[in-house]
């Protein structure tokens, strides 16, 4: 299936317009710690209950979605790690003998960010939250187009992020520590230049070298003059290609 990005928004700490990405994509870095973007259009009985990973995801949506369209837009939201602090912060209350409170068990889950999102938004239409490991960018691609091609609307939002990981799990983790978010418009392909995705075998078990995400791979990728992107997990190349 063919389809267009109409638009596209992306934050990570220190880089969070076009320029700055297309100055990134010369030296593309790894994420770093920062604070979380300014989400001052969020009511703030709302913005209380976003964690960093919330706000990266609902900063982009909003950057990323016309005002006509946040709120029928269906939307598709991936995440390797989801709320993963938040579920550390209650551990270590459970550990301390603290009690645990009820909002940040809801808020624990790895749909909160929809449904931060479809709150904030008055959004009702149909939401999917993706987790698939270090696939969950390209699973969460996927999951966008298949919602494009049985859905009626002409188009969906794929938002795809991390938060910060804790620093007790630092050792543990092989991506990068710390938060970014994407956000994607994807439209039906009406003529325009558009995406191809196509599903290769890959034999020789190519693994990222890359010190960056996928999400962040494809932004590169997007603001560049390359053909085509190729991005391999599990024995599968999964290939974009402009046509």
């Amino acid at each position: 299936m063919r389809v267009v990005v109409e638009r596209w928004a992306a934050w990570t700490h220190g880089v969070d317009d076009e320029a700055a990405w297309r100055a990134w994509t010369q030296q593309p870095t790894a994420p770093q710690r920062g604070d979380p973007p300014d989400v001052s259009f969020i009511p703030a009985l709302q913005r209380r209950r976003c964690d960093p990973l919330a706000r990266a995801m609902l900063y982009v949506a909003k950057q990323c979605c016309p005002p006509e369209h946040i709120a029928t837009v269906p939307t598709v939201f991936g995440s390797r790690n989801g709320p993963f602090a938040t579920t550390v912060a209650m551990l270590r209350d459970i550990a301390a003998s603290r009690p645990v409170s009820p909002t940040r068990f809801s808020h624990s889950v790895h749909n909160t960010q929809a449904g931060l999102f479809s709150i904030w938004a008055g959004n009702r239409s149909p939401s999917v939250s993706i987790s698939a490991r270090q696939e969950s960018f390209v699973h969460g691609y996927v999951e966008a187009l298949c919602m494009l091609h049985r859905s009626r609307a002409g188009r969906v939002l794929f938002v795809a992020g991390d938060e910060s990981i804790p620093e007790e799990f630092e050792a543990l983790h092989n991506e990068c520590r710390g938060g970014y978010a994407v956000a994607l418009l994807l439209a039906r392909d009406c003529g325009d230049a558009a995406l191809r995705l196509d599903r290769e075998p890959d034999e020789a078990g190519t693994a990222p070298s890359r010190a960056w995400p996928d999400a962040l791979e494809f932004v590169r990728w997007w603001l560049s003059d390359e053909p085509s992107l190729a991005i391999c997990h599990s024995g599968v190349r999964w290939r974009w290609s402009r046509t």
